[in-house]
């Protein structure tokens, strides 16, 4: 069997496993950034898989062939355009550009494999997958019922009482997660003859999703079922455990609300319902965003300035909460980057899925490897129209090589080209090393050690990050005296998320350089969050002897362009 026909040597397999189920369940982290050594985990991970993978990987023009690579493509440029013409921080630009080029580059592997090497790579993908499912079980059993063993290393401690968000501190991350292993454990008991096995792990699953009280789970699970009722080529044992996943969820809920009925623990499944399907914040970003939209419609207010546009933009009407995604990938896509370049991106991948789906119905032997590909695909996708999971390493990577998988086999010739494949996977493992050891330079400025410098030291040495620097010029912009030093770090820092308490410094840095008309335009801003910092600071303008020297007690005499603050 040459090369091309199978994976680079044995441990090919095992690093695909590796990539797909241990980013999920490192539960170590530190502020400020909850989730960031879960994304290096999986960037080094994949970065592990090319080079493992390197001499099955195809040549890399013929790689580019087909429409999701050109859509991921148009995707890895826009951080580059906004940094080059638009105002976006280096170090925000180029966090995207890794991680958008790493999907990137797994797309591209996985699609060029042969059809020999995909039926390995499926199947570790899909046991990686697995692994990471059954390791959530148990983390999220011990949140929800034995929270106090939860020590925030080996297992996260959830923000919720009753409520299990995974290592990954996120109920619908949790929630997605369990999909993605009910996807594995169908793939993994049909291939391995384990049919037995399939019914204990779905409800393992399912009840997962209940503890974690994701909503969006629920839609994720009634997927499940419609997958039972369509896919005639899986066995009749497997349709029905997938068509079951509904009774699973309606006596997971009937269990834990007997446990919290008679032993008075919080159900937060139960209290989520009681809310309410929709989300009035949700829908009211959406409005916003459309709004913003409609207003750049050629080339969109760029790429990652959302938030920006979007909180110094007058919505009187606007959610109280800050947001710095639409909670919609359509959405997002459309007012970052204009109808134009977003039509062009997401035609190009509902392009790539339409030739997944005509895989998929095939009836051939791969047909149960596309599918359940597909079903990767399409599950992180429903989680997509309600959040921005791809926005995270851990969640973009599998999804890109599922979708590499799920589409047609390119049986082109093409000059092997190893040595690139493995420089990339080599390139992402070193660059998450570094990135590590880059963010300990923010680590530092929010949680000191014994020995730590002063702190105007430590956030000089943290604004001379690479990947993080503007997570130092949050410090700067909120600690430092009002001026022009502060207010050069609020511009910078305000590109990965503005809320009140930088809304307010920034105003007042503005007021300390001469902008009064500028500090009293960011004023009215935060009296649109109706927040208790702001609604704290603005009390001053109650008292008629404090209230004439604060000049953001008046409101500005008209609307500044968000463009003129960056």
């Amino acid at each position: 069997m040459s090369s091309r026909t199978s994976p680079s040597n044995e441990a090919a397999p095992l690093g695909l496993v590796i990539a797909a189920a241990l980013p999920p369940l490192l539960a170590y982290n530190q502020t400020p950034a909850a989730t960031l050594y879960n994304q290096l985990l999986a960037l080094a991970g994949w970065g592990l898989v090319l080079v493992l993978w390197a001499r099955s990987a195809p040549g890399w023009l013929a790689a580019f062939k087909g429409p999701a690579a050109l859509g991921m493509l148009l995707l890895f440029i826009a951080p580059l355009t906004s940094f080059l013409w638009r105002a976006l921080p280096l170090s925000l630009a180029l966090s995207a550009m890794a991680v958008i080029g790493a999907g990137l580059a797994v797309l591209l592997l996985a699609q060029g494999l042969s059809a020999d090497a995909r039926r390995v790579a499926a199947e570790a993908l899909c046991w990686g997958l697995l692994a990471a499912g059954l390791a959530s079980v148990l983390v999220s059993l011990v949140q929800v019922f034995a929270p106090e063993l939860a020590d925030g290393s080996l297992i996260a401690r959830s923000g919720v009482v009753g409520s299990a968000v995974g290592n990954l501190r996120q109920p619908n991350h949790l929630a997605s997660l369990m999909m993605w292993s009910s996807i594995g454990a169908v793939f993994v008991t049909e291939k391995r003859g384990w049919r037995w096995a399939l019914v204990p792990l779905l409800w393992a699953f399912v009840f997962t999703v209940v503890l974690s009280a994701s909503r969006t789970g629920y839609i994720g699970i009634a997927m499940l079922a419609i997958w039972g009722a369509v896919d005639s080529r899986l066995s009749r044992s497997a349709r029905l455990g997938l068509l079951c996943t509904p009774l699973m969820l309606g006596a997971s809920w009937w269990l834990m609300s007997m446990w919290s009925a008679e032993g008075g623990h919080a159900f937060r499944a139960a209290s989520r319902l009681a809310e309410g399907a929709g989300s009035p914040s949700r829908l009211a970003i959406l409005r916003d965003a459309w709004a913003l939209t409609l207003a750049n419609p050629w080339l969109g207010v760029g790429w990652g300035e959302f938030n920006f546009a979007w909180s110094l933009t007058p919505f009187p009407t606007r959610p109280i909460a800050f947001f710095d995604h639409t909670h919609n990938l359509p959405a997002q896509l459309a007012v970052e980057l204009g109808l134009p370049w977003a039509g062009a991106v997401l035609g190009l991948l509902a392009w790539a899925l339409v030739k997944t789906w005509r895989g998929a119905a095939a009836d051939d032997a791969d047909a149960p490897l596309r599918r359940a590909a597909l079903m990767i695909v399409l599950t992180i996708g429903l989680h997509s129209l309600l959040e921005y999971p791809l926005w995270y390493a851990y969640f973009l990577l599998p999804a890109c090589f599922a979708l590499g998988l799920a589409l047609p086999v390119d049986t082109t010739a093409s000059r092997p080209t190893a040595g690139l494949w493995t420089g990339l996977g080599a390139l992402l493992i070193a660059g998450s090393a570094f990135a590590l050891w880059d963010y300990h330079r923010v680590v530092a400025i929010y949680a000191p050690p014994a020995d730590a410098a002063p702190l105007d030291e430590r956030i000089a040495a943290g604004q001379h990050s690479l990947f993080f620097s503007h997570q130092a010029d949050y410090a700067a912009a909120t600690s430092q005296p009002p001026g022009p030093a502060a207010l050069a770090a609020a511009r910078r820092t305000a590109f990965s998320l503005i809320d009140a308490r930088l809304l307010m410094h920034w105003s007042m840095s503005l007021e300390a350089t001469g902008d009064v008309e500028g500090a009293r335009y960011l004023a009215d801003r935060l009296r649109e969050f109706r927040n208790p910092t702001g609604d704290t600071w603005f009390a001053t303008c109650d008292d008629p002897a404090s209230a004439p020297a604060m000049k953001q007690c008046q409101p500005a005499s008209g609307v500044v362009d968000w463009r003129s603050l960056r």
